[in-house]
């Protein structure tokens, strides 16, 4: 996917969108988070509730302050991987996605599927996430 660009730093950026907590501010899939309790870390669990009443479980599986955080996502036979990578610019950073779907089964088939759907979805909510850090960061 396309980097997206933000107009604050990568540390920055990256404390706001590993943060489950945040995520329904962003991400136009979710309306609420369930479980996500302390600070972000390796191993940290919590429960997407989606505007489509999916649920999955999810789980940060790397954390590397400030180069790259990723997830892992499992509902029923789909597992969905997210990894955030942030570089720094000269104006802030910039915020490159890899997405991932794999069903297993009957639902091996979605996998491709989602994939390919992500690619518009991800970056427009990476976007929104970098308007709303700018927003921010001016004091709005």
């Amino acid at each position: 996917m396309q980097p997206v660009a933000f107009a604050v730093p990568a540390e920055v950026a990256f404390d706001y969108l590993v943060d489950p907590r945040n995520r329904p501010e962003w991400q136009s899939s979710l309306r609420t988070v369930e479980m996500a309790e302390g600070q972000p870390r390796v191993g940290q669990e919590w429960v997407d509730v989606t505007a489509a009443g999916i649920r999955p479980r999810m789980e940060t599986t790397v954390l590397d302050r400030p180069r790259t955080w990723a997830e892992k996502g499992v509902w029923r036979n789909v597992e969905a991987t997210l990894t955030l990578h942030f570089t720094p610019t000269g104006a802030g950073c910039s915020v490159t996605a890899d997405f991932v779907v794999r069903g297993r089964g009957i639902a091996r088939p979605l996998g491709p599927v989602l994939t390919r759907a992500a690619v518009l979805a991800v970056p427009g909510d990476l976007r929104r996430a970098a308007r709303v850090l700018s927003k921010r960061a001016a004091g709005h």
